[in-house]
């Protein structure tokens, strides 16, 4: 879903700097997105690793540098696990849940810091999973339940300070975290996913669930009474 969003932003012009895992990947990300740039403009990206908080100060760093100040930051990275993996393994779970909410918004105050006075736009992508404590991503959607609290007490705290944060909430979409997994009948693909996510950034949305059908799914599940949702499977 990031390398989507990127694509967009690379060929409506908009000047793009990656951040990742693997230098070799963002090398070729970024090759990419220079030729889909109408202007060519340079891509510059640096490593910068959720599990390692050293990492977010000099990528952020660098960013700056090559941008000139940025004024928008898209968080789309994240651990997955199914319940399953979870349950088996207590450190996987530590990491996961680290990597979703603690590392995440420790990134963003790093963001932020820079992005307020800029009067920029900050969006994360947290899930659907977290609306409700369900089953299936008990553990997952907690670190995802956590991480939307988050983001929106940022919105009530700093949006009269004229900084933009939006919530971005994908329900099931294909893409490699989720292969192998039954998609449902509605699932979504990564390029409406960047449609939806540049649209809520360029209109300064707090909340965007995507692909859309998935804000009235959970509506329904938010309002389901705690006994059915101990005997359902959802």
């Amino acid at each position: 879903m990031g390398r989507a969003i990127a694509r967009r932003l690379a060929e409506r012009g908009d000047s793009v700097f990656l951040m990742g895992l693997d230098t070799e990947d963002l090398a070729r990300s970024a090759a990419d997105l220079r030729e889909r740039n109408p202007n060519h403009t340079d891509v510059g990206y640096a490593v910068c690793d959720l599990e390692h908080p050293e990492s977010f100060a000099p990528a952020l760093d660098a960013a700056d540098a090559a941008l000139g100040d940025f004024d928008t930051v898209i968080v789309t990275a994240a651990m997955y696990a199914t319940q399953d993996a979870l349950e088996a393994d207590v450190e996987l779970t530590r990491r996961l849940v680290t990597v979703n909410y603690a590392n995440t918004v420790v990134f963003c105050e790093h963001a932020r810091k820079r992005l307020l006075p800029r009067q920029g736009r900050l969006a994360v992508f947290s899930s659907v999973a977290g609306d409700r404590g369900r089953k299936p991503v008990a553990i997952y959607g907690s670190s995802k339940g956590g991480l939307s609290v988050y983001l929106e007490a940022l919105d009530h705290k700093f949006h009269a300070q004229g900084l933009s944060v939006t919530c971005v909430k994908p329900g099931f979409v294909k893409t490699g975290m989720t292969a192998g997994l039954k998609p449902p009948p509605f699932a979504g693909e990564p390029e409406q996913v960047a449609t939806d996510v540049i649209r809520a950034i360029d209109n300064r949305k707090p909340m965007v669930y995507t692909p859309g059908i998935w804000a009235l799914v959970m509506m329904v599940i938010r309002s389901l009474p705690r006994f059915v949702m101990r005997k359902i499977g959802f």
